[in-house]
C-alpha cells in the first residue's frame, strides 16, 4: 500500500525533519546553555550545572544526527527513543501537567517513528500495516 506512494514518503521525510529541528534547538539550548535550561534542570530535580546540560546537549545531538542519517536512521530512532522516555520518566516523577509535559516526548516519539516508518521500506517490510486479516 505504501511502497510506491510518494506522498507519504514525503509526509514521513516532513515529519522526520519537524523531530530534527526540535532536537537540533533542544541540544543547541543545551550546549549554550541559557538560563531557562538551568531553571529548568533545577525545577526537574536534575543536577543544575552548565556541564550537565551541555552532556545532555550532546547527547541530544549525537542521537539526532544518527536519527537525520538513512544509514543509521533506525539505530537513531532507538536512542532517540531512549532519551524521550528519559524525559517522559523526570516529568512523572516530579508531578508534571500530563498533556503539555508529561506526554510530549511521547508526541514526539510518535512523530519519530511515523516519519521514518513512512520514508524507510525496510521498516515497512518489517512491520507491515495490514487492513485485512
Amino acid at each position: 500500500m505504501l511502497e510506491n506512494n510518494k506522498a507519504a514518503i514525503w509526509i514521513g521525510y516532513v515529519l522526520s525533519g519537524l523531530v530534527i529541528l526540535f532536537m537540533l534547538l533542544d541540544a543547541a539550548m543545551k550546549l549554550v546553555p541559557i538560563d531557562a535550561v538551568i531553571a529548568a534542570s533545577t525545577e526537574l530535580g536534575l543536577p543544575a550545572t552548565a556541564g550537565f546540560a551541555r552532556g545532555l546537549g550532546i547527547l541530544a545531538l549525537a542521537c539526532t544526527a544518527l536519527y537525520a542519517f538513512p544509514r543509521t536512521s533506525v539505530l537513531g530512532a532507538i536512542l532517540l527513543t531512549g532519551y524521550l522516555g528519559g524525559a517522559v520518566a523526570t516529568h512523572l516523577r516530579v508531578g508534571s501537567p500530563v498533556f503539555s509535559h508529561l506526554l510530549f516526548g511521547v508526541y514526539l516519539g510518535i512523530l519519530l517513528w511515523g516519519g521514518l516508518y513512512l520514508r524507510d521500506q525496510r521498516l515497512r517490510a518489517i512491520f507491515p500495516f495490514r487492513t485485512t486479516p
